[in-house]
C-alpha cells in the first residue's frame, strides 16, 4: 500500500498557485504595461478637463476642479449601483479617518465597522469589475473566432495561380482585411487596412468584406470600379471619420496579366522572373472615405501588368513594415525587397514562410502594435 504525502502535495499546489500568479511578470513587460496604463490615464485626464464651453483654458483651472473632473470621468464608467457602493465606501473611509483624528472614535458605536465595510465594498467592486471584464473577453474571443472564419484559407493553389496569406492581429480582433474571390472570369485579390485597431476596426472590416463580395458577385467590376462603389458606402455617413486603404488585383482566366488599383495603400512588391528584378506597383489614388467618389474617380489609376510564369506579387499592410524590434527600429521595405529578390520565383508558401521567419527574428520578444497582414500571389512555371 502506498501512502500519499499530503503535505508535499499541498506545497506543490502552493507553488503552482504562486507560478500562475507571477506568470508574465517580467521587468520588461511590467514596464511596458505600466507605460500603457499611465498613458491611458493621461488621455482620460485630458478628456476630462477638456470639456466643451469652458470659460477659461485648461491651464487656468484650479487643481481641485481638475481633480473633480477626473474623478467624475472615472466614476461615470461605473453603473449606478456600483457608483453608489463606491461612494459609500469612500464616505466610510473618510469618516473612519476623521473620527480617529478628532479623537471621537470611542464615542461612536459603529466606528469599528467603518473600515471593514469600506474595504469589503472596494473588494466587491474589484471582483465585479474583473468578472465583467472576463465576460467581455469571452465575447471578444467569440468575435475573433467569427472574424477568422470569414477570412479565406491561408493557401489557395490552382493550375495557374498560387496564393498564400498570413494574418496576425495586434488585439483580439483586427482591422486588416485580406480576401480571395473566385469568379467565372478570374480571381480577385484584395487587401485593405481600416484606420484604427480593435473591435471598431474589426466591425468595419466585416462590413467591408460583405460589401466587396456583394459588389463583385453582382457587377464583376474592375479594381477601380470596385473602389469607387466602396467609396460611396464609406462616405455615406458624414459623421464617420473612418477611412480605408486598399489594394485590389484582378487576374483574368487564361491570361498572363493582372489589372491593379491602389487606394492609398502600401505599394505591393512585384517580382519579375523575366527580368529577375523587383519593383513597387505605385499607382495614384486616395484612401477610401477620404474624398468624394467623383474626386476619387479623377485621381485613382488602374493599370495592367504582365503576370507571367515565375512572377510574384507581394501585398502587405503597414503593420509589417512598421513592426519594431527592442531597439525601436522598423522592419522596413528593404528587407521585403531583399527576400523577394532571392525567393520571388519560388512558391507563394515559401515566400510567406521566409517573410514570417525574417519578421519573427527581427522583432524577437516584442509585441506588434499594429495588425500584420501579408499575402503572396505566384504564377507557377
Amino acid at each position: 500500500m502506498s501512502l500519499k504525502n499530503e503535505a508535499q502535495s499541498a506545497f506543490e499546489d502552493t507553488k503552482n498557485v504562486y507560478r500562475e500568479y507571477v506568470s508574465g511578470m517580467s521587468r520588461k513587460r511590467i514596464g511596458k504595461e505600466f507605460y500603457k496604463d499611465t498613458d491611458r490615464l493621461r488621455q482620460l485626464y485630458e478628456e476630462a478637463i477638456s470639456e466643451e464651453n469652458q470659460s477659461r483654458p485648461n491651464h487656468q483651472l484650479p487643481g481641485h476642479q481638475k481633480f473633480l473632473r477626473l474623478f467624475s470621468a472615472l466614476t461615470q464608467r461605473l453603473n449606478p449601483t456600483r457608483r453608489l457602493l463606491f461612494g459609500l465606501s469612500l464616505v466610510a473611509f473618510s469618516t473612519h479617518y476623521l473620527f480617529s483624528i478628532f479623537g471621537i472614535a470611542n464615542y461612536v458605536i459603529f466606528y469599528e465597522l467603518l473600515f471593514p465595510f469600506a474595504f469589503a465594498s472596494m473588494l466587491v467592486l474589484l471582483f465585479l469589475e474583473l468578472l465583467e471584464k472576463a465576460d467581455v473577453k469571452h465575447e471578444i474571443d467569440l468575435a475573433r473566432e467569427i472574424q477568422l472564419s470569414l477570412l479565406p484559407s491561408t493557401e489557395h493553389i490552382k493550375e495557374d495561380l498560387e496564393i498564400c496569406s498570413f494574418a496576425n492581429t495586434a488585439k483580439e480582433v483586427g482591422g486588416d482585411y485580406v480576401d480571395l474571390i473566385e469568379t467565372d472570369k478570374g480571381t480577385y485579390k484584395i487587401i485593405a487596412d481600416v484606420s484604427g485597431k480593435g473591435l471598431t476596426a474589426a466591425l468595419y472590416m466585416v462590413r467591408m468584406q460583405a460589401l466587396v463580395h456583394l459588389i463583385i458577385e453582382k457587377n464583376h467590376p474592375t479594381p477601380k470600379e470596385l473602389f469607387l462603389e466602396l467609396n460611396d458606402y464609406v462616405k455615406s455617413d458624414v459623421k464617420d471619420q473612418t477611412f480605408v486603404t486598399a489594394c485590389a488585383a484582378f487576374f483574368p482566366k487564361d491570361e498572363q496579366q493582372m489589372t491593379f488599383a491602389r487606394a492609398g495603400h502600401n505599394p505591393p512588391i512585384f517580382y519579375s522572373k523575366e527580368r529577375d528584378a523587383t519593383f513597387e506597383l505605385r499607382t495614384d489614388g486616395f484612401a477610401l472615405g477620404m474624398t468624394s467618389s467623383q474626386n476619387l474617380a479623377n485621381h485613382l489609376q488602374e493599370k495592367k501588368f504582365h503576370f507571367k510564369p515565375g512572377d510574384n506579387v507581394f501585398f502587405y499592410t503597414d503593420g509589417l513594415t512598421e513592426a519594431r524590434n527592442s531597439f525601436g527600429e522598423e522592419y522596413g521595405t528593404e528587407r521585403l525587397d531583399a527576400i523577394l529578390s532571392v525567393y520571388g520565383s519560388l512558391h507563394a508558401t515559401t515566400v510567406i514562410k521566409k517573410v514570417q521567419t525574417s519578421l519573427e527574428g527581427f522583432i524577437g520578444d516584442e509585441t506588434p502594435d499594429d495588425d500584420i497582414t501579408f499575402t503572396s500571389v505566384h504564377r507557377p512555371e
